[in-house]
């Protein structure tokens, strides 16, 4: 039985630091991005090396969460202190603005962001009634995508008149961080369960021996190296005047930050309800035909109203990916064993984050951007077709018995 008290601590710090994790989403998905090609014009590589800067941090995490379990720290302590190395490399950045240092900072900053997430997952498991789960969580998503997206139609219009002043910005998204470390040093955890292993990928293990685990894992392979694929392509397609919309800084802001977020916002609380009573498989199913018809809409056409559909239509997925990609694996993982599940996950979305970047800024050299829509689509569909057979043979959003007696896991 969960202590209501825990509950109700962790909830609202939560609600403090989804605010903090709102501005710093638009970090990792407009601004840092347009920094690198606005102010310093960076090259391919440079760019890609920014928009994959998250996604180090997620391959970073089974080593992190075997760090913490060998130090035997409670994990939102943890979390605390890594955030704490977000801050400093933002500030790092905004005192000596060279291309190199931006680069390196923002991969450091946004890496240790990424890098605490099976941490909270841990931390919702211990603190979360099963029950709400997705609900409370859904609820600092919004208070997050809010704050995404008040902050991107901020931040847009300030380096649309000032460019010269993303430092200031860079100096927000330190104390962004800041106030994140500060609100998950408040939150009660313990620490994590050790299983006696000492090597740093160790939780690896689990996709062998877990049959559904590892067919999920697949899929959400496909879909995600397709979703991660054409996001850095949107700031691309919409900022360089190589396809010829030439639109400010603040426009750019506003199809990617601004009214995704909307959309996402409004969305949350369903997707959250559905998570909680939903058969998984189901629900993302449903979210990868979203996410397909939401990129091809997006850059099969150069309208602003076709672009502001697509922006709206990838918004509600995001919506439900929010929810099911930070939670999933609560539904299926031994209690104990939450964290290290989520490290495999994220360790896996960290190696698609990295290389679909590469991938992309690489071939819209080869292709038209139409082309690249098109494929990515076809991923996330034939992972879809993966997952049809699972609803049929799954009762509904439960821990799978066979994983459970397999690793006591």
């Amino acid at each position: 039985m969960l202590d209501p008290d825990r509950t109700a601590i962790t909830f609202r710090y939560e609600l403090w630091r989804s605010a903090a994790a709102g501005i710093l989403e638009t970090a990792g998905s407009t601004f840092l991005l347009l920094i690198a090609l606005r102010w310093f014009h960076a090259g391919a590589m440079a760019k890609a090396i920014v928009a994959a800067s998250g996604s180090v941090g997620l391959l970073c995490s089974p080593v992190v969460v075997s760090f913490v379990n060998t130090r035997g720290w409670p994990v939102s302590m943890a979390a605390s202190r890594i955030l704490a190395v977000g801050a400093i490399g933002f500030l790092i950045a905004a005192a000596v603005p060279v291309q190199g240092l931006f680069v390196i900072a923002s991969v450091i900053s946004m890496a240790s962001s990424a890098a605490i997430i099976p941490l909270l997952t841990q931390m919702y498991q211990e603190n979360y009634p099963e029950a709400q789960r997705g609900r409370r969580f859904s609820r600092t998503v919004m208070v997050r995508i809010a704050t995404a997206a008040v902050f991107a139609k901020f931040a847009g219009d300030l380096l649309t008149n000032h460019l010269e002043w993303f430092r200031g910005l860079l100096v927000i998204f330190a104390s962004a961080f800041a106030v994140g470390s500060y609100c998950l040093h408040c939150c009660p955890t313990r620490p994590l369960v050790s299983d006696g292993g000492g090597h740093p990928l160790r939780a690896l293990r689990f996709v062998k021996q877990d049959a559904l685990f590892r067919r999920t894992l697949i899929c959400w392979m496909l879909m995600g190296f397709a979703n991660l694929m054409m996001l850095p392509l949107r700031v691309e397609y919409l900022g360089n005047p190589h396809y010829g919309l030439k639109l400010s800084a603040a426009t750019i802001a506003l199809l990617t930050g601004v009214i995704p977020n909307l959309a996402r916002l409004c969305l949350s609380p369903v997707w959250g309800h559905l998570f909680d009573r939903m058969n998984f498989f189901a629900l993302r199913v449903t979210l990868n035909v979203g996410f397909a018809i939401g990129i091809l809409s997006f850059f099969t056409t150069n309208s602003f109203t076709g672009m502001v559909i697509g922006a709206i239509i990838y918004g509600i997925s995001n919506a439900g990916g929010d929810v099911a990609w930070s939670l999933w694996v609560t539904k299926f993982a031994p209690s104990d064993r939450v964290a290290d599940y989520m490290s495999v996950h994220t360790f896996l979305t960290g190696v698609r984050g990295v290389l679909a970047p590469m991938a992309a800024f690489y071939v819209v050299t080869v292709f038209p951007l139409v082309g690249v829509a098109v494929i990515a689509s076809v991923l996330i569909i034939a992972a879809t077709l993966i997952l049809i057979p699972e609803i049929r043979e799954s009762k509904g959003a439960r821990k799978a018995p066979a994983l459970v007696e397999e690793v006591s896991e």
